[in-house]
């Protein structure tokens, strides 16, 4: 099995593409060690972005942040926002906002290019009318994975894996324009929400079966969206 690239090769990458912290301190990803700051402040105040070699988990975070500086520097900052505040209310506990924060880190997934028609049926998991009515139409969308948990566990992937949808429209298609299109909306989400989900392996492209309709029938996969209580 091929091993994730090393910390030599992701700080390479990150000094190629400038990539710096929401203070405009320069990126690095390093080892674990003794250093008793919490994470999100030392990638907050020194740019450390601690990363465990040999990890395809941390080294997709560190792709992420290669391909989505501007909205990973925002979540970071949302999460030592969220911390501090806390901190000085005298709560240490993590708290809602900084787990719906992480949420979308680990399993988010972008969508571009959606009707507003489709994605409400999307988030209201009418799952067939999305993928299967007007397969042609979502194919022609974009589903970007951001989260980099999702994308390692696309590497194993099984039934139920789900992502948390943000729907946006960049102004081209450019990655730049992609990454500054999604800090804008992360910028002004409502963390006390749920975020609406999505089962990857129901993405067109993802798995072959999908191509078979009666493979949308499965509930073990594709819920109907439950009442509100």
């Amino acid at each position: 099995m091929t091993p994730p690239p090393g910390l030599g090769e992701l700080n390479a990458r990150a000094a190629a593409a400038g990539l710096h912290n929401a203070c405009g301190v320069p990126l690095r990803f390093v080892p674990p060690d003794a250093d008793p700051l919490p994470y999100e402040e030392r990638v907050f105040l020194h740019g450390e972005v601690v990363t465990r070699p040999d990890n395809w988990h941390d080294a997709y975070n560190a792709a992420v942040w290669c391909e989505f500086p501007q909205s990973k520097a925002l979540l970071n900052r949302l999460h030592v926002d969220a911390l501090r505040a806390a901190r000085a209310r005298g709560d240490h506990r993590r708290g809602q906002l900084r787990d719906r924060i992480t949420q979308f880190d680990e399993c988010g997934v972008v969508v571009t290019g959606l009707s507003v028609d489709l994605w409400d049926a999307l988030i209201a998991h009418r799952w067939r009318e999305v993928f299967v009515d007007h397969r042609a139409l979502v194919r022609r969308a974009g589903f970007h994975l951001f989260g980099h948990a999702s994308r390692d566990a696309l590497r194993a992937p099984f039934p139920g894996l789900c992502g948390k949808l943000i729907r946006i429209e960049p102004a081209d298609d450019t990655p730049e324009a992609l990454d500054g299109a999604l800090a804008a909306r992360l910028a002004g989400v409502d963390f006390a929400r749920r975020w609406p989900v999505i089962p990857l392996l129901g993405i067109p492209g993802i798995t072959p079966a999908s191509e078979d309709p009666a493979y949308y029938d499965d509930e073990r996969q594709f819920r109907p969206l439950r009442a509100a209580a």
